[in-house]
């Protein structure tokens, strides 16, 4: 088979496993935000599998141009799609659209303006410079978020979607700057699609083994309050429960929370027990997600009692949030917030008002 019936026959198998997965995704989380992202980077995705072209220097057909336009924004999708996979109380905001636009606009413009004016090479480099900074951004949200994470067997199917399609978005954005000008290789083409394959239906299989539903995390509600995990203690075995009874005593007794930079290995030290065993026992017995949801749970429940407390009136709100763990204000407020539908403030007035 020519290089070039190869490099089509790989590319729009891709395509079609994309288009596949991006159905499969909405049907089971198409109401999430994630699941938006998600399908949205799967499409994207399949507007790289049609456009990219290794060592090309003639400038985009203009029929093309929006494609081209929209699998370079699809790297702003895969950084918001990271954000969203990593942290489970993160939200798609109006400024996250405008990036969206901004990248995608300038690679339209790069396209219809730079490219026919014969700088061609220009605008390969730089829409793959633009893939490589949000590359290195989602990369980066994803080591920052990494040890948070308490669920096991998603904490493996997200490193491996993710560090795949962080893996092959960077080879690739590479492999186009430094071969631009160089003229169309049919062999590297087909090396390309044939790995963006391979990526694709790895990633398409491992969601289809564990579910959707498995690796990403429930809509958080936004109805101002965030349901508190309760430990079902009927149904741990005994050792666990005794595991539980002596996280709970560094929590309630040491308030060990407020220490600075917390960490799950440090508390499995004070345990006795492995980190994973740790993961799963804050995970399956206290029904927690993320690690830094645990934390902030005590030091927000300590916050309340303090807000709550006449002798505490004029004891201001950043002592109280410092005292509890946090590290600055802006964190505590968008957390007390989020758990309680109101500002620290406000709090503080209904209960004293009410008291």
């Amino acid at each position: 088979m020519p290089l070039d019936h190869l490099d089509l026959a790989l590319r729009a198998a891709a395509i079609a496993l994309l288009a596949m997965l991006a159905v499969s995704l909405w049907r089971d989380i198409g109401r999430q935000s994630v699941g938006r992202l998600a399908v949205a980077l799967a499409l994207g995705s399949a507007a790289h599998a049609a456009t990219f072209n290794i060592g090309g220097i003639a400038a985009p057909l203009l029929a093309a141009s929006p494609l081209i336009a929209l699998a370079t924004a699809d790297i702003v999708v895969l950084w918001l799609f990271c954000r969203a996979l990593f942290d489970d109380g993160f939200a798609l905001r109006w400024q996250h659209g405008l990036i969206w636009l901004a990248v995608s606009s300038f690679s339209l413009i790069s396209c219809l303006v730079l490219g026919p004016a014969g700088h061609a090479r220009i605008v390969i480099v730089a829409n793959n410079l633009l893939a490589l900074g949000f590359v290195g951004l989602s990369l980066a949200q994803t080591i920052r978020s990494w040890s948070a994470d308490l669920v096991e067997g998603r904490r493996r199917v997200r490193a491996f979607v993710v560090i795949a399609a962080l893996g092959y978005g960077g080879v690739n954005a590479l492999l186009q700057m430094v071969a631009s000008g160089s003229g169309p290789s049919e062999l590297a083409n087909v090396v390309n699609a044939a790995m963006f394959l391979a990526v694709v239906g790895a990633v398409a299989a491992m969601l289809l083994k564990v579910g959707a539903s498995d690796v990403f995390a429930p809509e958080a509600p936004h109805d101002g309050a965030i349901s508190v995990p309760e430990p079902v203690v009927a149904a741990q075995p005994a050792a666990n429960r005794k595991l539980v009874d002596a996280l709970m005593r560094l929590m309630a007794d040491e308030r060990i929370y407020r220490q600075e930079n917390v960490t799950i290995g440090m508390l499995a030290t004070r345990l006795s027990i492995p980190e994973y065993r740790l993961r799963r026992l804050i995970n399956g017995e206290l029904g927690y997600r993320n690690f830094n949801t645990f934390l902030n749970n005590h030091r927000i429940e300590e916050a309340k009692a303090a807000l709550a407390d006449p002798a505490q009136a004029e004891v201001s709100v950043i002592t109280i949030a410092m005292d509890a763990g946090f590290q600055s204000l802006g964190p505590f407020n968008r957390a007390f917030k989020a758990a309680t539908g109101v500002t620290p403030t406000e709090y503080r007035r209904m209960r004293l008002a009410a008291a």
